[in-house]
């Protein structure tokens, strides 16, 4: 059907009207056409591949183009914080560990900065080396899950198979030292739980070789890859004065050319010994983020052969019977592990330590009235712990500011006026982990 002037009548067939259109009419019909006026309401999750997690994506479009994002959280929610004051000090760490399960040493390190704080300690100089060094294995270890998933959802499955194939290496390293691959509990108050197993040093100086070859391997992928480009090329756009203004850390902020990094703004651990850049990208958009993450994993490589190389002799727990257990006061000036048969020699020589250790076991040491903030820069952004003590063997309060949280806020900035196929990429850029956000 046409009319005289050869222009298609419209019809509207749900509403059963039929519009004839002549001429000039084109525009007035536009401007008051119902159809031109609705919103469709689109759920991305909870249960959804793009969403990192249980995440809900309220979205309302028009056509294709993003108008409102609201976010659904708490489908994860674990009671991680509520729980941990029902636990001794020591337990608190098996708890907050759990939160980012991407980056749980991480959490664990934060934690156990602040139960320090408190007790006026610091953790002994082998024990801090090899914390830096784990945080920094599992600082890559996250990032290849955050470029992965994001290869995955935007259609680069090989850069996806290559980025976890990589971070199986990452979880290598970290079950020969901790034991396990993830929610380790491994940075306890005071110090570590154990010492390195004597093999761990040049485990870790050729996982540095591998990761040198995976990155490179991963850059030769996407980096020139047009397609890529172009999904995130001006996708998701965020500057400064956004990032600031909602509390954003991490990638998302040093990629729009702010140099901000905990290690270097407010050091902890042995990172004002370490020579090594803050990454930073001036372009403000998701394809900045991908280029920030991928050279941060090329830093962190390099603080980890710098952390193999100040590691000397000596104990990895505070020298204080009411902190530390038996097990890892035994270590002893050559730094070396501790067996089964010299924890049952001290246990059996010394009554003192017996006492103090079934202290420790049932029921903890107590740490002085007060509270303390402490933060260390995640692969995410700054995660801080408040800890509050009443002066007894379980915390009053821990309280994590988890990055991906706080991050999550710019996802309606980020998304509004782009396409929905857009918004897949700008929230992947965010990196959220869930268990930190609804912990």
């Amino acid at each position: 059907m046409s009319t005289a002037d050869g222009y298609a009548a419209s019809r509207d067939t749900q509403e059963g009207r039929v519009y004839t259109v002549t001429g000039g009419d084109w525009d007035d019909l536009l401007a008051s056409d119902p159809i031109s006026e609705e919103r469709m309401v689109v759920n991305l999750g909870p249960q959804h591949p793009s969403t990192h997690g249980v995440l809900r994506l309220v979205v309302e479009i028009e056509g294709e183009t993003v108008t409102n994002t609201r976010l659904v959280i708490g489908y994860l929610h674990t009671g991680i914080e509520k729980n941990a004051e029902f636990r001794n000090w020591t337990q608190g760490t098996t708890f907050v560990t759990r939160a980012d399960y991407l980056a749980p040493l991480f959490s664990e390190t934060a934690y156990c900065l602040g139960v320090e704080k408190l007790l006026g300690i610091t953790a002994p100089r082998r024990a801090q080396v090899i914390r830096t060094m784990l945080m920094e294995v599992n600082r890559v270890s996250s990032h290849w899950v955050a470029l992965a998933t994001g290869g995955m959802e935007l259609g680069a499955l090989t850069g996806m198979t290559n980025g976890f194939r990589a971070r199986e290496r990452c979880l290598d390293v970290l079950e020969l030292v901790t034991g396990l691959r993830m929610n380790h509990a491994f940075v306890r108050p005071g110090g570590l739980a154990q010492d390195l197993p004597e093999e761990a040093p040049a485990a870790i100086a050729t996982w540095c070789d591998e990761m040198e070859k995976e990155v490179a391997g991963l850059d030769r992928l996407l980096t020139g890859q047009p397609i890529w480009i172009r999904r995130l090329k001006d996708v998701g756009y965020l500057d400064t004065a956004g990032c600031l203004a909602l509390g954003v850390t991490g990638p998302l902020l040093r990629a729009t050319g702010l140099p901000w990094d905990l290690r270097k703004t407010e050091p902890y651990g042995v990172y004002d010994e370490i020579d090594f850049d803050v990454v930073t990208h001036p372009d403000c958009d998701s394809w900045a983020r991908y280029l920030v993450r991928l050279d941060e994993m090329r830093e962190s490589v390099r603080i980890v052969r710098q952390c193999l190389d100040l590691l000397e002799p000596g104990p990895v727990m505070v020298d204080d019977p009411k902190i530390g257990w038996p097990a890892q006061l035994s270590l002893g000036s050559d730094g070396m592990g501790n067996s089964l048969e010299h924890v049952r020699k001290i246990m059996g020589q010394s009554m003192e330590a017996l006492i103090h250790h079934f202290k420790l076991v049932t029921e903890g040491f107590r740490v002085p009235v007060g509270q303390v903030y402490t933060a260390v820069e995640s692969p995410r952004g700054e995660l801080g712990c408040h800890v509050v003590s009443d002066g007894g063997t379980r915390p009053f309060r821990v309280h994590l500011r988890e990055p991906s949280f706080i991050n999550l806020q710019s996802a309606p900035v980020l998304c509004e006026g782009g396409l929905i196929a857009d918004l897949i990429a700008a929230v992947a850029s965010i990196d959220p982990v869930m268990g930190g956000v609804d912990r």
